[in-house]
This record gives structure tokens, sequence and C-alpha cells, in this order.
């Protein structure tokens, strides 16, 4: 039986997102995304609707040459001026009780421990429906933000980024036993000492000794969220991922992507279906095809073809200038995100995209355009392709979705597309898969139990724990000293 697809809204705390120049609508809401009452009645909408998660979206920096203008990107919008996200999340744990409340964090921007830390405290505020889009950030400003001359080369900051997965699974996974937690009045209690274990990570950029603060939350580690369409980003997600945002041109190539990465995910001992694959989509509804059409020529009205490009980015010379639009994409340096040039490239066998065709790509995109009937049927095809889920991108806000609500939701229901409840399930792991914690294929599953009688042995010995990332032995090293600021990058 198939399943109902998953649905998601994609968001971001910024007035241009996505769909850009969207906000200088008179009934545009994104304007006021600096304060609560947006975003806390938009997730009452959205509960109603029964949406699975709200995405959030972030950024640690600038789009386009790190020395280069960025009146555009100002002028805009463009993700500047933009809030932190996972700030957002515990106030919107607050007024809702079943959808999910996912966050994006890159690896540069926060040290392991810390970020292990509020991840736990948000799945524990929030009852298990906490998720996490792990990024490796795609903007060289990002990169000096935080200390480094540059942004890390592509491959290198996956690198990077298996390390820091390594950490947080260790503390979430590992450094707590269950039954750790007592709180034993009687006995003057809390919780028990010989189940809490340090974890005395010495890696390549990172050195945590643990152990983790907050106790076992109800999923441990958050549902894993992931975007990478590069062939290492897809490796990546087939070891990690257990929900991979794709925005691929067309079922056809969604199948491909779609295939290939869940043969990966089994070749690292996985199950395919361990992972859900959601599309970037955004809709027009009308109760006519001519209505909406209407609507779409309405929406491209505001549509920015410069807010478009800038949000490409690529092609932007250090500078600011850009290069003509009929320079072919294979001739212009990327060490951002290549995803949607591959995916491009699937999508125009026979000739080599040109930069004008990534601008109009990320314009128009996967937007849908029709009556409730008409969309359902589109979806229907992805669905087949092997999407699981639709990550739903707005236009504006609120409108987008009380658009897709009241007047799509109800054929998509009828058709068995979307569900019609949420069910018994109350983490976002438990809803999405039926289970509240990672399956033990799960790479962070070898730390469930790593760090207590083995680590006592191993510290008798005179040494601390090691663990071999591949195989997950674990043996006496000799002791390093911690760096001043543990946890911090080198």
């Amino acid at each position: 039986m198939t399943r109902p697809l998953l649905f998601n809204a994609f968001l971001m705390n910024t007035p241009s997102h996505i769909q850009h120049g969207q906000w200088r609508h008179p009934d545009a809401g994104q304007v006021e995304y600096q304060g609560l009452d947006l975003w806390l009645d938009l997730a009452r909408t959205l509960e109603r609707g029964l949406f699975d998660a709200m995405f959030f979206a972030d950024v640690s920096g600038l789009y386009g040459p790190a020395d280069g203008s960025y009146v555009d990107n100002v002028h805009e919008g463009l993700q500047i001026p933009s809030n932190d996200p996972t700030v957002l999340l515990s106030a919107l744990a607050a007024v809702t009780e079943h959808i999910g409340l996912a966050t994006t964090s890159n690896v540069m921007q926060n040290p392991p421990f810390n970020f292990a830390r509020q991840i736990s405290t948000l799945d524990h505020l929030s009852k298990g429906r906490i998720a996490w889009n792990i990024v490796t950030s795609t903007q060289e400003n990002a990169a000096r933000n935080f200390g480094l001359p540059g942004l890390v080369e592509h491959d290198a900051r996956y690198d990077w980024a298996d390390e820091y997965v390594d950490v947080v699974y260790k503390l979430w996974e590992g450094s707590w036993d269950e039954g750790a937690l007592l709180k034993d009045r009687a006995g003057g209690r809390f919780a028990d000492p010989a189940r809490i274990h340090k974890i005395h990570h010495v890696g390549e950029r990172y050195r945590v000794e643990g152990p983790h603060l907050p106790a076992p939350s109800p999923q441990r580690t958050p549902l894993l969220f992931q975007a990478g369409g590069s062939p290492r980003g897809i490796a990546f997600a087939a070891r990690h991922a257990e929900a991979v945002f794709i925005a691929t041109p067309n079922p056809d190539v969604a199948r491909q992507h779609i295939d290939g990465a869940r043969e990966q995910a089994v070749a690292n001992g996985r199950h395919g279906d361990d992972i859900r694959f959601f599309q970037g989509m955004s809709f027009v509804i009308g109760s006519t095809e001519a209505e909406a059409q209407a609507k779409n020529r309405d929406l491209l009205d505001y549509a920015s073809d410069t807010g478009y490009a800038t949000h490409a980015s690529i092609g932007v010379l250090p500078d600011g200038t850009r290069l003509p639009a009929d320079t072919p994409l294979k001739d212009i340096p990327n060490n951002g995100g290549r995803g949607h040039v591959e995916w491009l490239r699937a999508a125009t066998p026979g000739r080599e995209p040109v930069l004008g065709d990534l601008a109009r790509n990320r314009m128009i995109g996967q937007s849908l355009v029709g009556t409730p009937e008409q969309i359902a049927d589109r979806l229907t095809e992805w669905q087949r392709a092997g999407v699981d889920g639709i990550n739903v991108v707005n236009w504006r806000l609120p409108e987008s979705y009380t658009d897709f609500i009241d007047h799509l939701l109800p054929t998509l229901q009828e058709r068995g597309l979307a569900k019609t409840s949420y069910g018994e399930a109350t983490t976002l792991r438990g809803r999405i898969f039926g289970h509240d914690r990672l399956p033990d294929r799960h790479p962070a599953a070898r730390y469930r139990g790593a760090f207590g009688d083995r680590a006592a042995g191993a510290a008798g010995a005179g040494g601390s724990e090691s663990r071999d990332t591949d195989s997950g032995d674990t043996e006496a090293t000799t002791p390093t000293p911690a760096p001043a600021f543990s946890g911090s990058p080198a």
C-alpha cells in the first residue's frame, strides 16, 4: 500500500527566502518576520493542516563573493536581514502539539558540544519533535564570520561534517545509558553516575571530553535532514540522513537520484527505506485553470530577476560583476552548492546548461499551477518516482499555506496523497518511521553502551577511550591535553 505523502513548510526567518520579490506585495506577511505573532499564527495554521514539520532554512553569511558588493542582497531582503531559527523553535513548541520543528545549523557555526546541548533541550521542550538539517555552508562570507580565511574545499567540508556528527552522536547516544535518570527522592539520587559517561573524543578538528549535560531526550538524536546533491553530499546522506531535501527538475531525475542514494544506503548497512526524500515545490491553486493562471501572473509580476540571480551566486566575479547569461556552467568554478547544477545538467541532455538556465530554474523551480485535481495528478507522478514528501516552498506568508490547506488538501486526502490525522505517535521520528529512536543499523547506534565498562577498563589501563569511526572498535590511547576552548574548530 502506498504511503500518503509527507508535507513540510519550507521557511526561513527572513523577508525573502526562495521566491524573491514577493515581500513587496501589500499582503505579504513575511515582512513581519522579526516578531513572534507571524510564526505562532503560522504554526497553528500548519498544524491545523496536518503538516509534518516547519522546516527552517538558515545561512550564516552573505551570498556572493566575500569581497563583492552586497547592495542587491540588502535591497532584496535576500536572507539579510535574517534571524536565528533555532531560538524561535522553543516558542513554536509551546503553541503546538504535533508538528515537527526543524532547524538548520552548519558545522562551522556552533561547537558540537554546545549544539548537542541546545538540540537536546529543544527535543525535551517539544516532547520529541525536533529535526536538524545538517549543512556544510556554501558562503565564503560565512567562513570568514567564524574565523576561517575562506570556505573549505567542497568535499573537505563533508569530511568536517563527518567528524562533527560523530561527536554529537557520541553525546546524544552514548554519554547517558538507558536508566541513568532516576529521580529517586527517597534515596537522594537524581541520576546514576555509573551510567553517565565522558566521551573523550579526540579528532582532527575537535576534542570533546563530555559528558553530555542534558539527560536523554525523547528522540535522543533529532530527526536528521540533509540536502546535498553532489556525489559527496549523496554519500554523506546515504550514511547519515533520515530525510533528504531535493530540488530535482522532473520526476525522472528525482527517480535516478533517489534510487542511487537508496542503493548507497544499503551498501552502508542501512535499509533503502531508512531515508525519506522531500522534493521542494511551490503551488499556485485555483478553482479553475484560468483562476490559477491569473494568480500565477500576479506572483510573477512581483518576482525579482535580480533576487534570483543574486541567490544563485554562481558566475559572480570577485568584484561583484556577473558573467554573461550564456556562460556554460561547466566553465564556472563552483565551491558552493553543486547539487542544483548537477540536477539542471541532468534535465538538459544534449547541451551544457548556461548561467541563465540556472537563474531561470531557481525562479520557476518546481511550481505546480492548476486546479486541485490537476496538481494531485502531478503529485502522483512525483510519488511514483519515489518521492516520499514535499517541502512546500511559499510565495507569500501565510497565503501560500492557507491556500494549500483550504483548497488543495481536501483533494489530496480524497486521493490518499495526504493523511487525515497525525495518528498516535508523539515524536517526529515516530510519526515518520514508526519508532522514536534511531534504528540499530544507523551509524550513531554504535555508541550505545560504548562508554561504560569498556571505557572504565581503558581508563584503568592509563588511557582514554578512542573509537575508530569505520570499524567501531575501541582501544586505549595516550591522553592528549584538550585545547583551551574544548570543542572549537581547529
